[in-house]
Parts: C-alpha cells; sequence; structure tokens
C-alpha cells in the first residue's frame, strides 16, 4: 500500500437535520487511481470538496502531505463572471499560466477565446478540463469528468490520465472510462465508506457479494428484517438473471441485423424479404445533406425495422444530431428520400429537465395532481410508480426544485416512458444519471416493445443497449455495423483524433496494416459456406419430417435417438457456419 499523501480520519458532515455521513476513514495515496461510487444523493460531490478542502466537515481530521497541489474538476463550474474561456481557466491565484492552458487546450481542439456565456457544455467542459490539468496536480479531484465530451476528447482524456504520475479520485457513470482507468474503488453507501483494491470492473462482482452477505446477516434479526433481506438477496439474483436474459435477447437481434446490413450477399438475402420490409418504420434512400459547402451525411441507403435500437455515435460536429433530425422527419434531405411509417408515434427525451417547472409538486408532474399515472394505457398508483424509477414514494409531495439534477433525470425518464408510443428519441439521456440508474434506463429500453434512436457518448451504455450502431466520421460517410460502440471501434478506419495532436512519443504508435484481400482459405469459406448452409438445412428438414411421426419413439425408440441427436449436431454446426460467413461478410464490406 502506497503512503497516503491525503487522508481523513473520523469524517463527519451534518447536512439538514442529520448526518449525511459520520466516522469515515479515507485515504489517497501518491499513485492511486479511485473510483468513487454511490447512488445520486449519497453524497459523492461533497466528499470529493471535503478531500479538496473546499469545504469544512463538522467532525474529523484532514491530513496532507507538505506541497501537495489537490485540484478538483467540478462537474458544473461557474463561467458566468468571465468573457472568454481563457479568462476562466487562468483566473485567481492558483490559475496556470496562459501557455500551460495553451497547450492542452490544443490538443483537446477547444478555441479558448471563445465567448464562455455562449460556449456550448462540450466547450466549457474542455475548458474546465485545460485549467485542471494545466495547473500539474499531485491529487487531481474528478467530478463527471466525461460529461459533454464527444468520444475523441474522451479518448484524449483516458491517454493524458493513463500517462499522469499523480493519484486521482473520479465520480463518472461512465462505466468504460473506469473500467479501463481505475485500480481501486470507493464505495459510499448509506453514510459509511468501503474500499477495495480493485478498480471498477470488479465492482460489480464486489457490491452483490456485501448486499448477499448484509442480506444473511439480516435474516438473525426481526421478521420485518428478514423480509428485506429476503427481497434484496433475491432482488440481486433477479436482476442478475434479468440483465443475463436481455443480453442474450439483444445478441439475437445483433445477430438478425447483421443479416441485413453485413455484406453485399446478405443484404440481397435480408432486404429482397418481404416481411422485412413491412417491418420497416423508417426508410433512408441515398439521402445527402449539406449546409453550406460542407456535407454532413453523403448517400446514405438504410432501414430501421420495427424494434430496432439504433445507436448515433461519431466526434462533437460530425453531424449526429442532423442525422438524427432526418430520421424523425424534422428536417429535409437536399437529395434523396426519408419516408416514415405512417403510424410512427414518437416521444423525445433529451437534455431539457430544466424544462420542469421547479415550483411543481412530483405528484403534479406525473399524475396532474392526482393518485395514478397512466402508464401506457395501464393505470399505476404514483408511489408504485414512483419506486419503479428508484424514488422513495415519500418524494411524492416534493417540489421539483428540492430534487437533484438525477433525480430531475430520472422524473423526466419517468414522464416520457408513461406516453403511449412506438418510438423513442434518446438524446445524450446518461449524464447526470447516477449508475444504478444507468441500469433502470437500459432495462426500460430493452423492455420497450417500439423502436429506439439514441445518441450517446456512452460507449458502455451503447454496447448494453442497441443493436445497430451509425457511426459518423465528419466527412459524410455513415458506417453501419450492427452491434454495440465496441462492434463500431473494432471496425472503423481511425482519423486524426484530438489524441493524435499530443506532441512526440505521447503521439499513439500508427495502426497496424490492414490486409488488403481475404486468404484463400478465407475466401473459400466465403464463397462455399452458403451452399453448405443451404445443405445443412436441408438435412435438417428431412430430420424434422421423420421426427414429426409421433409414433416413431415408440416403434424405434433407437432409431428416434439417432435422429435427434443427429439434428442436434447439424444445428451446431449450421450455428457455427453462419456466425464465420457473417464475419467473413463484415470483412468483405470493410475490405470494400
Amino acid at each position: 500500500m502506497a503512503a497516503p499523501i491525503l487522508s481523513y480520519e473520523g469524517l463527519g458532515l451534518v447536512q439538514g437535520s442529520g448526518w449525511l455521513f459520520q466516522d469515515l476513514d479515507i485515504y489517497v495515496g501518491e499513485r492511486d487511481r479511485l473510483a468513487l461510487i454511490g447512488r445520486n444523493g449519497a453524497g459523492k460531490t461533497t466528499l470529493l470538496k471535503l478531500l479538496a478542502g473546499r469545504i469544512d466537515p463538522d467532525k474529523g481530521k484532514r491530513t496532507i502531505v507538505p506541497g501537495t497541489h489537490v485540484v478538483m474538476l467540478e462537474q458544473e463550474p461557474d463561467f458566468r463572471p468571465f468573457a472568454t474561456l481563457m479568462d476562466f481557466a487562468v483566473a485567481g491565484n492558483d490559475g496556470p499560466p496562459e501557455y500551460e492552458v495553451a497547450a492542452i487546450a490544443d490538443q483537446l481542439g477547444i478555441d479558448m477565446s471563445r465567448a464562455a456565456a455562449s460556449a456550448s457544455g462540450g466547450e466549457r467542459r474542455r475548458a474546465a478540463l485545460a485549467r485542471a490539468l494545466a495547473q500539474n496536480p499531485d491529487v487531481l479531484l474528478l467530478d463527471e469528468p466525461t460529461n459533454h465530451l464527444d468520444l475523441a476528447a474522451i479518448d484524449w482524456l483516458e491517454s493524458w490520465l493513463a500517462r499522469y504520475t499523480g493519484a486521482f479520485v473520479a465520480i463518472s457513470h461512465d462505466r468504460t472510462f473506469l473500467t479501463r482507468l481505475t485500480r481501486q474503488t470507493l464505495w459510499l453507501d448509506r453514510g459509511s465508506i468501503r474500499r477495495k483494491e480493485i478498480g471498477f470492473g470488479g465492482f460489480e462482482e464486489w457490491s452483490d457479494a456485501v448486499a448477499a452477505e448484509e442480506a444473511r446477516a439480516a435474516q438473525k434479526l426481526d421478521s420485518k428484517l428478514r423480509l428485506e433481506a429476503h427481497w434484496l438477496e433475491r432482488g440481486v439474483t433477479a436482476r442478475r438473471k434479468r440483465n443475463q436474459g436481455r443480453l442474450e435477447k439483444l445478441k439475437e437481434m445483433r445477430a438478425t441485423r447483421a443479416a441485413m446490413i453485413g455484406g453485399p450477399g446478405v443484404a440481397k438475402l435480408g432486404l429482397a424479404n418481404d416481411d422485412v420490409r413491412s417491418k420497416s418504420v423508417i426508410v433512408a434512400e441515398n439521402v445527402s445533406k449539406s449546409f453550406g459547402d460542407r456535407t454532413i451525411i453523403k448517400n446514405l441507403d438504410f432501414r430501421v425495422q420495427r424494434g430496432d435500437r439504433i445507436g448515433i455515435v461519431g466526434a462533437n460536429g460530425a453531424g449526429k444530431s442532423t442525422l438524427l433530425k432526418l430520421l424523425t422527419g424534422e428536417i429535409q434531405p437536399d437529395e434523396g428520400s426519408i419516408t416514415l411509417a405512417p403510424t410512427l408515434d414518437g416521444i423525445v427525451i433529451d437534455q431539457q429537465r430544466s424544462l420542469l417547472s421547479p415550483e411543481k409538486r412530483v405528484r403534479d408532474v406525473l399524475a396532474d395532481g392526482g393518485d395514478w399515472v397512466e402508464v401506457r394505457g395501464v393505470k399505476k398508483h404514483i408511489q408504485g410508480y414512483l419506486k419503479e424509477f428508484l424514488f422513495d414514494p415519500g418524494v411524492v409531495e416534493a417540489s421539483v426544485g428540492a430534487l437533484s439534477g438525477g433525480e430531475r433525470s430520472r422524473l423526466l425518464l419517468a414522464r416520457e416512458f408513461a406516453r403511449e408510443s412506438n418510438l423513442l428519441v434518446l438524446d445524450e439521456p446518461t449524464n447526470d444519471l447516477d449508475l444504478e440508474t444507468l441500469d433502470l434506463l437500459q432495462e426500460v429500453i430493452a423492455d420497450y416493445a417500439g423502436t429506439v434512436l439514441l445518441v450517446s457518448h456512452d460507449r458502455d451504455f451503447l454496447d448494453r443497449t442497441v443493436t445497430v450502431t451509425l457511426g459518423l466520421d465528419g466527412s459524410g460517410k455513415v458506417d453501419i455495423v450492427a452491434g454495440g460502440y465496441a462492434d463500431w471501434e473494432a471496425k472503423r478506419v481511425k482519423p486524426n483524433s484530438v489524441k493524435a495532436k499530443a506532441a512526440g512519443t505521447n503521439a499513439p504508435p500508427p495502426p497496424p496494416q490492414a490486409r488488403k484481400k481475404l486468404s484463400y482459405k478465407d475466401q473459400r469459406d466465403y464463397d462455399l459456406l452458403p451452399t453448405r448452409i443451404e445443405e445443412i438445412e436441408g438435412e435438417m428438414a428431412k430430420i424434422e419430417t421423420e421426427l414429426s411421426d409421433g409414433a416413431l419413439f415408440t416403434r424405434d425408440n433407437a432409431r428416434f435417438n439417432a435422429l435427434t441427436s443427429e439434428l442436434d449436431k447439424l444445428r451446431k454446426e449450421k450455428a457455427a457456419a453462419e456466425d464465420r460467413w457473417l464475419t467473413l461478410a463484415e470483412e468483405v464490406e470493410a475490405l470494400g
């Protein structure tokens, strides 16, 4: 264990009428990479501010090694007093030199002369990062560092932190970010803190084990606690089983979509099918869209099928919003056509939680002041419905203004998901949501009966949610990939990203030279496997016809068992052949 350079003993803080937390012992070693985990409202941001020395505790002793420079990246810093982003970045006695800020800003691709008042959320986040990183901290406290960043900027930040020689503590809903970078975990839960020397990648297994142990301990207490323990233990197991089931279903849906878009042969087979055409809810044919001299979308052909979960990814400015507006009919293409099914009825959930009137009660937002919520045609009691979205039912009388940012996002989701619809449009829905709420959102999307269009920079969320990814690189080309972010990342040829702007040896090595054609064996498999798959299907049909004789089992048991065994063998061979051919089809498409 590294010697602590920053620590608290017996830390406690009063909030409202009681303790937010108390008797916490916490330390940060000189090279720690800590994930700070906890539900919205647990006090994660407050704990970071205590570690930074920005607020004073009600009890406890803070110890810091002399000369240790602690810097905090706030989730929502105040830009109002500053004319430009650079003015913000260099302000105060602890402000870094302008040349240091400029060097990092250049790598992040941000113009620091931009007016602070009109800067976007992404520009402000990059400016805040430039200020924090330019201060050369020994301990870096990061509160949702990837919020509002595009994929290129997140990639750059991950590379910077991987090289960083100090310690950091990070709060983030970005599972991929935490899994890649952290080596220790702090879990703030119900006013206490747990630490384990594992990165975030091991958190789920650890938290499940803790929950199961708590359930076993509670079973020794009174009957009420036994009931709660039983629910807790079964709830953890049930959720894991449900999620596994959803992942299997997602894999099946991705395989189906791969058969439609994987390669020329597949597209011909898939799109010629009348059933496929009848299930199309949005059809884009030879669609192009430009603004001035810049082409945003070029020659896009794509069918959105009923039940698809479509993820749209790309750097800021690549055209994600434009593509979303085209697919929903909000704007028209310059060339080609977009056809929407006449029965399409969509709802849009974007970053508009600010439109929720702060003076309204939760009851007013969900049930117009009543006790019942109409949830897609089914009446539910408002308190039961709130529990589905991880609210304490007692919050029903609370005002919207009293809710945290994450709670307002959850309330917005609860309101919108109650509406009847068959198209759900989500624009960056994961900002300000804690990990449990993200799990809930994934479950709700998985169980949604309609079609989903989703714009997000959250890589793990995309991998767990979408069946098809539309990737934009800013040139007008739209890559169509069956699967999530990882599938798109594996296929695409990386453009010059902000990470490539880093100077000297910090730049990543060039990608390996891709092969220009299939090997002899791969080409032979690609050519012959479709025929073999047809042969297997013919053999399976003959066996299934013979097995349909209900008397075969009693008349010739040995024959029945032999046919059953052979059918199982053929099914496995067919599945392996299809997987092999689809993999080769994707490679053929990538090779052009």
